[in-house]
């Protein structure tokens, strides 16, 4: 038995994503490790194996005593052949009461499809996930209408970066700078006020020429501000999904290996090795003691806290 380090664990779906067959590992692994001692195609292919039942294992776990106030919602693309033509990794990530981040959920699915997030949402709540407080996705996505069917009295935060990306995708070049810059007017205002004051500039600096892009910001708006009612401490991570896009940035990497990666579930299975690897690096969230506070009904106005739940006025 071949005692796995974390370098192995960690460097071996990277060469599996990137289309390495199980033959070629021994040689790719030497370069990155140094040595193979004892790692043999058959060990590489056992691997493959048991993490695929690791992941069968993570996607049916019990999520009853996992309480997620917040979560991060987006479809990822790996380079790398699923089972479905235009399928991705549809990921879940959440901030449990505790303010301490976690993987939820990774399935194949379709991006845009409602009902592939319908799927995964409904099993986590068969698997006792209750209504988060807040959801934060690229607006882009089947997850809203699927969000509203089986967690309805979660809000909504539009996704800040996909935002501006798509609204710099309806103007020309020599616009994009300076609403990137008025965007971030938007986003960084102190208070929903302000928010708003800076939505109705934008539209007046950019709606006569380039109309659809104003309707994309001025449509959403209310989706786009949902995170001024949640604590201040907590805007910077309510406001995009970074948490998950900078978590697939490794898996994402670049090489110059081309060939198929095999089957769709080892490759899925490679895709929930790599997060589980990177989520013991992940820190909680800044002032993670008022997270709890949001779960019991405190009510926040521009990220201040207003209101207690009667439950917590003692403390």
């Amino acid at each position: 038995m071949v005692r796995k380090s974390p370098k192995v664990s960690e460097v071996l779906p990277l060469l599996y994503l990137h289309g390495l067959s199980s033959g070629d590992f021994v040689p790719a692994l030497e370069q990155f490790l140094g040595s193979t001692a004892g790692l043999s195609s058959a060990t590489v292919t056992r691997l493959t194996k048991q993490w695929q039942a690791d992941h069968a294992a993570f996607q049916d776990r019990d999520l009853s005593a996992s309480d997620y106030v917040y979560v991060w919602a987006d479809g990822v693309y790996p380079k790398v052949r699923l089972g479905q033509a235009h399928s991705c990794v549809l990921v879940l990530m959440g901030v449990r009461v505790d303010g301490t981040k976690e993987l939820i959920a990774i399935a194949e699915g379709l991006r845009e499809s409602a009902e592939s997030w319908a799927d995964l949402l409904r099993d986590c709540r068969r698997r006792g996930m209750t209504d988060p407080e807040l959801v934060v996705g690229d607006g882009a996505m089947g997850l809203w209408k699927a969000l509203a069917e089986v967690f309805p009295a979660a809000r909504h935060q539009r996704c800040w970066v996909h935002k501006a990306r798509n609204v710099s995708n309806a103007l020309p070049k020599s616009a994009q700078p300076g609403a990137t810059k008025a965007m971030q007017e938007i986003y960084n205002a102190e208070d929903r006020t302000h928010a708003e004051k800076a939505i109705e500039q934008f539209a007046r600096t950019y709606e006569a020429k380039w109309p659809k892009a104003v309707k994309k910001i001025t449509d959403d708006a209310e989706e786009l501000l949902a995170f001024y009612d949640f604590p201040a401490q907590h805007w910077v991570r309510l406001r995009t999904t970074n948490p998950i896009e900078s978590t697939f940035s490794t898996v994402k990497i670049r090489t110059k290996v081309t060939r198929g990666a095999g089957s769709p579930a080892a490759a899925l299975a490679m895709v929930f090795k790599l997060v589980e690897s990177a989520q013991e690096r992940w820190r909680a969230i800044t002032a993670p003691h008022l997270v709890a506070l949001v779960r019991n009904g405190a009510r926040f106005e521009n990220g201040h806290l207003v209101e207690r739940p009667e439950n917590t006025s003692a403390a």
